[in-house]
């Protein structure tokens, strides 16, 4: 099995997949991101199509669009005929779409799996999947997906997964906004940061996110496991979605705003939740003009 991209989600699913006994090729643009899984026992490839060729399975990992394409169109040109490719990146229905089409004229099977999850999500064996694509492969490659984690869900044999995931992160930027937005409002008020969290966590709007979200900001860390810029990404394929389907997303175009404003502010590398400094920062400046 072939694993390409090992960024901070990648080298997660890569840890699970050595430890569920898998023999492992990976393949990364930066080398020295594969040596701590070589220690582990996992072998290395010189390029996407050289991993290609020598496997029956290659999962991939990346950023954004233009990854995916490249990395397909080497990939899917190298396999053989009766290979599967599992995408497991955030990208746009028609980048997806097209590499769909790259894989059917190379007799090649192509899922559409991306993730809800962070790094210490996989690492914990909770990570879930959203998966799209012809019923049969996905039977085929689900026992590997499920190594990496169990919560699996076949939306359709399209880019339905696309639209699932894009559809979530939409909700989870507009929990960290409204979050940020109790935060500055509670802070302000002389109540205490903990004590909000705490009462948040366990009222009717305690999602999971909330507690998850609650210790880091506890703690002030704001290391990304998603970073702004990667959610203000993820934010555009929305809206692009919502022009393609003819549909009004007014919240998503309010997000858009409040997060190219924190990374304008500086925390396009900081988690997310950022979202609340860059507010916070925002209230006490007009704090001072008064």
């Amino acid at each position: 099995m072939g694993l390409i991209g090992l960024g901070n989600m990648g080298t997660a699913i890569a840890d699970r997949l050595l430890d569920g006994g898998y023999d492992l090729l990976v393949y990364n643009r930066t080398p020295g991101k594969a040596d701590p899984l070589v220690a582990r026992g996992a072998a290395v490839a010189q390029t996407a199509a050289d991993l290609a060729e020598r496997v029956d399975v290659v999962l991939t990992s990346l950023a954004d669009d233009d990854a995916l394409e490249a990395v397909a169109g080497e990939a899917v040109a190298a396999m053989r005929p009766g290979g599967v490719l599992v995408d497991m990146s955030t990208v746009s229905p028609d980048a997806s779409g097209r590499v769909a089409k790259l894989a059917e004229r190379s007799s090649v099977g192509y899922l559409r799996a991306p993730v809800s999850g962070n790094p210490t999500v996989v690492r914990a064996g909770n990570l879930s999947f959203i998966v799209s694509g012809p019923r049969e492969i996905f039977d085929r490659v689900k026992p590997i997906i499920k190594t990496i984690g169990p919560s699996i869900h076949h939306v359709g044999e399209g880019e339905q997964a696309r639209i699932v995931k894009l559809a979530i992160n939409l909700v989870i930027a507009g929990l960290a906004q409204l979050m940020s937005e109790a935060l500055v409002l509670a802070e302000a008020s002389e109540v205490s940061r903990r004590d909000l969290l705490e009462v948040m966590a366990n009222s009717a709007a305690g999602a999971p996110f909330v507690e998850y979200k609650a210790e880091p900001l506890l703690r002030d860390d704001f290391s990304a496991t998603f970073t702004t810029a990667l959610m203000e990404k993820d934010i555009d394929l929305v809206l692009e979605a919502a022009r393609e389907a003819g549909v009004e997303l007014p919240v998503a175009r309010e997000m858009k705003a409040h997060l190219r404003a924190t990374v304008e502010a500086g925390y396009a590398d900081d988690d997310f939740m950022a979202l609340f400094l860059r507010l916070r920062g925002a209230s006490l400046e007009q704090e001072v003009v008064r």
